[in-house]
């Protein structure tokens, strides 16, 4: 019953949701169901040029040399597991600041350790040197990792009860988005050919 209950959340709830939260100007209203990340941001009044939202992010992360004389580090690009990074970034010398938020949006059919695990992937991946891939109208600004990776994770009202004790017992930040349902019709609101009338 856990299982199918999970289900509830429909693909399009999660796309819709990604594709909003790539817009630097929604990921601000995101980040104010959440204040602390909020006040993070450089400079509300230019928050195209303070928050770099970049979707499923790669990260050039950098190995170690291996022990044979002259041969320097390798760089793998890797996907790292979050949905959204935002990179924090000073709009007047154009240089990110040292707090990424990492977020992740709940997928459907996605149980509390999956996840959870998604976030704790993504610390082991970033705990090493890193850059990210970014997107190519910001390519001018210095994109090397930062000391800070902190997660926020989007929730709906179809998430189970479960998923939010479990966040809230972890004490990680979380937010119930209800922005779909504000801003679209009811899935069975059908227009009536030929009328303006609507059905419910």
């Amino acid at each position: 019953m856990q299982a199918l209950s999970a289900m509830a959340i429909a693909p399009h709830l999660y796309e819709y949701t990604l594709v909003r939260y790539t817009d630097p100007l929604h990921a601000t209203e995101l980040l104010r169901q959440y204040r602390p990340y909020l006040e993070m941001i450089p400079s509300l009044r230019r928050p195209q040029e303070s928050l770099i939202p970049i979707p499923l992010p790669i990260a050039h992360i950098q190995l170690p040399a291996a022990t044979t004389a002259n041969q320097r580090p390798q760089v793998k690009s890797v996907m790292v597991p979050c949905d959204l990074v935002f990179v924090m970034c000073d709009p007047e010398w154009k240089v990110k600041t040292d707090i990424e938020l990492l977020v992740f949006i709940h997928r459907p059919g996605e149980s509390f350790t999956e996840l959870l695990t998604r976030w704790r992937q993504s610390q082991v991946l970033l705990s090493r040197s890193y850059s990210w891939d970014m997107p190519l109208q910001h390519r001018d600004v210095f994109s090397e990792g930062a000391n800070r990776q902190l997660p926020l994770f989007v929730l709906f009202q179809e998430t189970l009860a479960v998923i939010k004790r479990g966040l809230k017992a972890a004490r990680l930040p979380y937010v119930i988005d209800t922005t779909i349902l504000k801003e679209q019709p009811s899935p069975t609101t059908k227009l009536m050919t030929g009328s303006s009338e609507t059905t419910e």
